[in-house]
């Protein structure tokens, strides 16, 4: 029974991984933004030409190491697995980038004598639904967080008197800060982060309960909650 509860917590974890890449990609080509939270990954990965999956993981990767020097011996090695999250999210970015490729809902708009501005928009909605989709998922699988979240886990055991939702808001704010540092020193321009950033900053947590009904019940009927 225990092996069974583990995998299928693994199954909808890696589920939600791999929706949240397609949102991570949709907000890409949508052209208005990225999430904060990829906005640096996102920079680094346009002014090097290193893929985009391969930016991430390395950033979740420099997260884990930030959360072993704050930890050090109080860091639980049961979240080295991030370690392993990381590359499977990465290869999913990459995957998604593949199958997506430059498909963008703006030129099906043009193509129909609409502002493809709307059509931008309408790839931004989508990109929300799939990454609260996504992040639902993996909040509701309750295995390791992801290494973003373990930082600011860290962060606020080391300093008891932070808040989660501060922490979060001022790193999404120095992520953001720094891709747009880096791609105006580099690139010349701000690249990455538009209007569509602070929509999915303000959205997203404003979708999961929406998207936590409609999937709770889906686990629920799935058999995923036998002890509830």
């Amino acid at each position: 029974m225990i092996k069974k509860r583990l995998a299928a917590q693994i199954a909808v974890y890696v589920t939600g991984l791999f929706i949240l890449a397609f949102g991570v990609v949709f907000s890409i080509n949508s052209h208005l933004g990225i999430s904060p939270v990829n906005a640096l990954p996102f920079a680094v990965s346009l002014v090097s030409g290193v893929r985009m999956g391969i930016c991430v993981t390395v950033f979740f990767l420099t997260c884990i190491a930030l959360q072993i020097a704050l930890l050090r011996k109080k860091f639980q090695w049961i979240n080295l697995t991030q370690i392993a999250f990381s590359f499977l999210f990465g290869y999913f970015v990459d995957v998604a980038m593949f199958i997506k490729g430059d498909f963008s809902l703006a030129f099906v708009a043009y193509d129909f004598g609409l502002p493809s501005y709307l059509g931008q928009l309408a790839m931004l909605a989508i990109s929300l639904v799939l990454i609260a989709t996504g992040l639902t998922l993996y909040l509701e699988a309750k295995l390791i967080s992801l290494p973003s979240e373990g930082f600011i886990l860290a962060l606020i055991h080391k300093f008891p008197a932070l808040k989660f939702h501060r922490v979060k808001i001022a790193m999404d704010c120095v992520l953001v800060s720094l891709a747009i540092l880096t791609t105006l020193v580099f690139m010349g321009g701000i690249y990455g982060a538009r209007e569509g950033t602070v929509i999915a900053a303000v959205f997203v947590g404003k979708l999961i309960p929406y998207t936590r009904k409609v999937i709770t019940r889906v686990l629920d009927k799935a058999g995923f909650y036998p002890n509830e």
